[in-house]
C-alpha cells in the first residue's frame, strides 16, 4: 500500500519536474505582448529621431501581465507541493502508527514526517522571496 502510494507519489512528482521547461515559457508566452514598444514609426528609409517612437506606454502593462502570470505559475505549484506534503505527513503518520515499536521503522517515519515539513517551509520562503523579487522588478 505504501509502496504504491510512494510510486504515485513519484510520478506526480515526475510529471511536475518535466512539466516545468514547457510550463514557464508557456505561460511567458501568454502574456499581452501587443502593447509593447514597435520601433521606428514611419517609413522604413526614415531613421531621424522624430520618426522613431520613443515612448512606452505598454511597458508597464506587458511587465504586469508577466509579473500575474509567474505569480498564477507559482501559486500552482505551491499548491502542489503543499497537497504532495500533506500527504506525505500523512503516510509518515500511518508508518509511525504501525511501526509496532520497530526503531527503524519509526525513525524512517519520522524522517518522512520531518522531510515533509521541511519541503513546506522551502516552497514557503521560495514563494515569499519571488513574489518579493517581482515587486521590486515592478517597481523599476
Amino acid at each position: 500500500m505504501i509502496s504504491k502510494i510512494k510510486k504515485i507519489l513519484a510520478g506526480m512528482l515526475l510529471v511536475v519536474a518535466l512539466g516545468l521547461p514547457i510550463g514557464l515559457p508557456v505561460l511567458a508566452h501568454a502574456a499581452d505582448t501587443s502593447a509593447l514598444c514597435t520601433g521606428a514609426a514611419g517609413n522604413v528609409g526614415d531613421v531621424t529621431s522624430a520618426a522613431q517612437s520613443t515612448t512606452c506606454a505598454g511597458a508597464s502593462q506587458a511587465d504586469s501581465s508577466i509579473n500575474n502570470s509567474i505569480a498564477l505559475f507559482l501559486n500552482l505549484f505551491s499548491a502542489i507541493v503543499g497537497i504532495i506534503a500533506v500527504v506525505m505527513i500523512i503516510v509518515g503518520g500511518v508508518q509511525y502508527i504501525t511501526s509496532g515499536g520497530n526503531s527503524e521503522k519509526t525513525t524512517k517515519a519520522k524522517d518522512t514526517i520531518l522531510f515533509a515539513i521541511v519541503g513546506l517551509i522551502v516552497v514557503a520562503l521560495a514563494q515569499i522571496i519571488v513574489k518579493f523579487v517581482l515587486n521590486k522588478a515592478a517597481g523599476l
